[in-house]
Formats: structure tokens, sequence, C-alpha cells
């Protein structure tokens, strides 16, 4: 799929970006593989791991995602392009709400220009959970990078570009994860959680790197896809990282909900299901070409569904939790 052929990862040095390039580089041979990014101490670090003298295909590039001239230089030859730059911070976002419209928003309509006009041949946006029925602003930023991303394919005209979006929960142990806080914090004895109701989706950043690949052979254009994906309760996983600390409870921080939705009841209505992941499909009139038939076969979901994280059917278990965090015995863990 990715052999022989140009492919760039905007945030290619955060937590999905360095997974992403360490994958591409075991299990294909690109062409060029770029890194962009606008951080250049990161890309200096990641480097040093993968440095262009031992992946030939290796380039780093810095820019930022706001910068529309930069993407058009940097999107010369780029065949595949996936898009995981973003301000996501809760709390950061409703702060420096500007900032976020800067990056989320705006710096998405800044790779759908660069990209239809450099002749990319697919684009995939990294989502969130927080993008369905939001209520913080880095939801709301990403809800709008979504629904630009997929009138893009419109958008686009005679143009080769296809458009489509990855949705998907919480990363276990990316920047802003709870879990690199805990296990901070259970040196001390007391673990903060904010509401011990509080559900989410779980995924390792590995998982969403296998599943970005997988929809870059399904895409067709416009969908927007949702791994099916386990939900965790914040208690049981502060048990999973430290069992012998006690939790305090601190509140719900601006900007955050209970529990999680990826599917709202709305976007059901024209969501397909498949064994292990749904696509919401567009509006046939936001195209402007024919959708050709599934190849798989996907079935429309049932009136009133709701994909979210406290009505999950799969939960994953203290001891599931500790294994995905990688600590088969938290007491023996300095």
């Amino acid at each position: 799929m990715l052999n022989g052929r140009s492919v760039l990862v905007t945030g290619g040095t955060g937590s999905f970006g360095r997974c992403f390039v360490e994958t591409v580089l075991q299990r294909y041979r690109p062409r060029r593989l770029i890194v962009f990014s606008r951080d250049e101490l990161k890309q200096h670090e990641m480097a040093r791991r993968f440095s262009p003298a031992a992946y030939g295909c290796l380039r780093y590039f810095l820019g930022d995602v706001r910068d529309r001239e930069r993407l058009y230089r940097a999107f010369d030859g780029v065949d595949v392009v996936v898009h995981a730059a973003a301000l996501k911070q809760v709390p950061t976002c409703e702060y420096n709400p500007l900032e976020a419209i800067k990056t989320n928003v705006l710096g998405a309509a800044n790779i759908i220009d660069a990209a239809i006009d450099r002749g990319v041949d697919r684009v995939i946006g990294l989502s969130t959970d927080k993008a369905a029925n939001p209520v913080n602003l880095y939801g709301a930023t990403k809800l709008c990078s979504d629904k630009l991303l997929v009138s893009a394919n419109s958008y686009a005209g005679p143009h080769r570009t296809r458009f489509s979006v990855v949705r998907y929960g919480n990363v276990m142990g990316s920047r802003g994860s709870v879990v690199p806080l805990f296990l901070e914090r259970r040196r001390r004895g007391v673990l903060p959680i904010t509401d011990p109701r509080m559900t989410r989706f779980w995924i390792t950043v590995e998982q969403g790197a296998d599943f970005v690949l997988a929809v870059l052979q399904r895409m067709r254009g416009g969908e927007i896809f949702v791994p099916r994906l386990p939900s965790m309760n914040i208690v049981d996983l502060a048990r999973a990282v430290a069992p012998d600390c006690r939790t305090e409870t601190v509140g719900i921080r601006p900007g955050e909900r209970l529990h999680e939705t990826m599917i709202s009841e709305d976007d059901a209505r024209h969501t397909l299901q498949y064994d292990d992941y749904f696509a919401i499909l567009p509006d046939p009139a936001m195209l402007h070409f024919s959708r050709e038939p599934d190849p798989e076969g996907g079935r429309s979901c049932a009136e009133g569904f709701r994909y979210s994280s406290d009505t999950n059917d799969e939960w994953l278990s203290v001891e599931e939790l500790r294994r995905m965090v990688g600590l088969m015995d938290v007491r023996d863990v300095a």
C-alpha cells in the first residue's frame, strides 16, 4: 500500500506520529516518509532514533499547519498525508480558544488546500471522541475540522484527492493521558481522580497506528471511521496502576464530561457497522463522485443506537488495564 509512495505525517513528532513512523518503517518501503512538525528539539530527538542515514526515505520538515505556504512546499510530490497535528489539551484550549481555532480549524483548511493543489492522493485526519456532541472547545474545533475534511471531497471537484477521518478514544500513555500522571503520583500514595463514575474509550497508540493504516486501504472518501474499542472506568485504572494508593476525588475539570460518545444517535442513522469498526457515511450530496458498492457488507445501525463509553458492551478489567499499561506487577515498579 505504501511501498514506493511518498507519505507525510503532520504532528509527526507526537505520540501517534512517532509510533506511525516506526510502524511504516517496519512494514513498508516508502519512497519518502516525511515528519512534519514545528518543534525542532523533538525532531532532533526523534532523528537520533530514526535517522535519515539509517533510513534513507526519512525527511524531517520544520513547519506549522498554520503556515499555508510551508504546507505547499512540504506536500510537493506527496501521495498520502496523515494529519495528526493539533492542540489537544482541554484546559489549555479552553484558556486559549483562538490558538486552538488557528491550529485545529484553520490548520485543517490549509491541509485541504495544499493537498488538493499539490495532487495528494489520500488524506486522513485524526479526530477524537470529544468531537461527537462536543462540550469543550477542543471537541468543537475537531468537529469543525472533521466537517471540513468530509466536505473537502466536494471542494476538490475534479481533482483526485480523497479525504477521510479517523475518530477514536483516549490514547493510553500519550501526552495528556492520565497514565503518566498516575505513575508519577503513586509515589505520594494518593491518586487524584475527577469522578469515580467517569468512563472513557481506551486504545493504545500502536492500535491507533494500525487502524489508520487499515483505513488507508478502506477509505473511498468522506467517511468518519470509528474503531470498536473497550471502555474503562477511571477507578479501575487507578487500581491497575497503583493498587496500594488511595484515591482523592478532585472534580471534573472545565470542558470535561463523565462519559464520551463517538457516535451520536443522529450520526448513527447513516452509520454502517462492521465486525471491528464503524463508518459514518457522508451525505451523497457532499461528494462529487459516485461511491462504489461496499465490499465488506456493512450493516446499518439500529434506530436509536449510540456508541458511548458508559453503555459500551466491552469493558477492560483491572488485570487487562494493568497489562495494557505494561505493569504486570505494579508493586515491583519504581
